[in-house]
């Protein structure tokens, strides 16, 4: 597609998306009696119209039923995360019962360590992409500590070669295949949330399976933002935040996957609780712990019916844009215009006052577009806030701005352009 910088264009290309009209489905934060263009989706997407409704049904819920609420009214407690369950497989390519919406995604990945990461004196190291998410560099590093060893000895970090940003999907295999003997677990993300990099999730698990590791993904990034095919990669398992790119609210409730080849196995270990414990005996309160089926037997406290009910809101309007597919192809243009703007602002500048970090593949880049400012950073990441572009900022220098298909538009693109070059003339 050929682009052009001018606000015409962007505005022929938003009459022409199928999905202009999902914008207004969700509420814009607002200063100065304006509306953000809100860039921020990576961190925390936008509140959908109906959270309120759907919240406030709860409540009554609550309400009118109180403890009956569990098993009475259209959508008692008990079973109310398998209403979320069928519009959760879609979005990470599983079955119903591959997925669970509980905890939050640092408690699941602990979760789901007890039952995969299963080292031995000879196979007890976990490989990861360096720079991964700080969250899961302490939970990665504490549970190895829990099993007796040493994280520098412990932990393999894949780093990008000098002068790149990015990891290739060669040298994360070459350096799963060069440890073959010793790495028990392959833990990535599957988009890294400072560069925006998608890994290729499939390569990763087929390279990790073919040297008798366990594979999982910290998909915080990746679920609700590129189509995934957790159950057809053969991942063993992952976990995702739904505040980002699902738009759940802030400290949303997570989503877990286990892969169906698992369910069977009688020797996983798992840190058990009452609501993990097989449904139809589950009040009879008995010792001995029995799972449920699926991934729901990896549950541990009852279910968080607030939360559980904003994750539902929105999963609702991903249904009816068709999932993942019609997201993806708007996306993929919408952050291709992204990089052409960018691209332009630098021309008229007559330097690269802005590098990109993000990988210039469509392929492999969500939404996000990471940017590094060369001079005045946050200089120049505070006057877009200050005239109403919210993206964000992350130290030490990387503006990171993310164009949701859900609900941004390219003329949101285009502004941004104009502010970015305003700012840089300005400076």
């Amino acid at each position: 597609m050929t682009f052009e910088n001018n606000l015409a264009f962007a505005q022929s290309m938003d009459q022409q998306d199928p999905l202009r009209e999902m914008r207004n489905e969700y509420l814009f934060p607002q200063q100065n009696g304006k509306p953000f263009i809100y860039l921020c989706g990576n961190s925390l997407g936008l509140q959908p119209k109906v959270a309120k409704d759907v919240l406030s049904k709860q409540l009554d819920n609550w309400q009118n039923l109180a403890v009956e609420g569990w098993f009475e009214g259209n959508e008692p407690w008990m079973f109310y995360h398998k209403e979320l369950k069928k519009l959760m497989a879609p979005i990470v390519g599983a079955t119903e019962q591959e997925v669970c919406p509980m905890n939050t995604l640092t408690v699941n990945l602990h979760l789901l360590m007890v039952s995969f990461y299963r080292p031995t004196k000879e196979k007890f190291k976990i490989i990861m992409e360096a720079g991964a998410f700080p969250s899961d560099q302490y939970a990665i590093e504490s549970q190895v500590r829990f099993h007796g060893f040493d994280p520098k000895d412990a932990i393999i970090e894949v780093a990008p070669k000098d002068g790149e940003y990015t990891l290739s999907t060669q040298d994360i295999i070459a350096e799963i295949e060069k440890n073959v003997n010793e790495i028990a677990l392959v833990l990535f993300g599957g988009i890294n949330y400072f560069t925006g990099q998608l890994f290729d999730m499939e390569a990763i698990t087929k390279a990790g399976h073919s040297i008798g590791a366990k594979v999982g993904f910290d998909l915080a990034h990746a679920a609700g933002n590129v189509p995934l095919q957790l159950h057809n990669w053969d991942v063993d398992f992952a976990c995702w935040c739904s505040y980002k790119y699902q738009n759940a609210g802030p400290g949303g409730i997570s989503g877990i996957f286990v892969h169906e080849k698992h369910f069977a196995d009688q020797s996983l270990h798992r840190f058990a609780g009452w609501w993990g414990y097989q449904e139809n005996n589950r009040f009879l309160m008995e010792k001995g712990f029995v799972p449920e089926a699926g991934a729901d037997g990896w549950q541990v406290s009852c279910t968080q019916v607030m939360p559980m009910a904003l994750y539902h809101a929105s999963l609702q309007l991903f249904e009816k844009v068709g999932f993942m597919e019609p997201l993806r192809a708007k996306s993929k243009v919408l952050s291709a215009y992204l990089f052409y703007i960018i691209g332009e602002v630098n021309k008229t500048l007559g330097f690269e006052q802005f590098k990109i970090i993000t990988p210039q593949n469509a392929d492999e880049r969500g939404a996000q577009v990471s940017i590094i400012a060369k001079s005045d950073g946050k200089k120049i990441f505070d006057h877009l806030v200050k005239n109403d572009v919210l993206g964000d900022w992350r130290e030490p220098n990387v503006i990171r701005l993310s164009a949701v298909p859900m609900y941004n538009s390219f003329e949101d693109v285009f502004r941004t352009g104009e502010l970015l070059l305003a700012v840089s003339k300005s400076i």
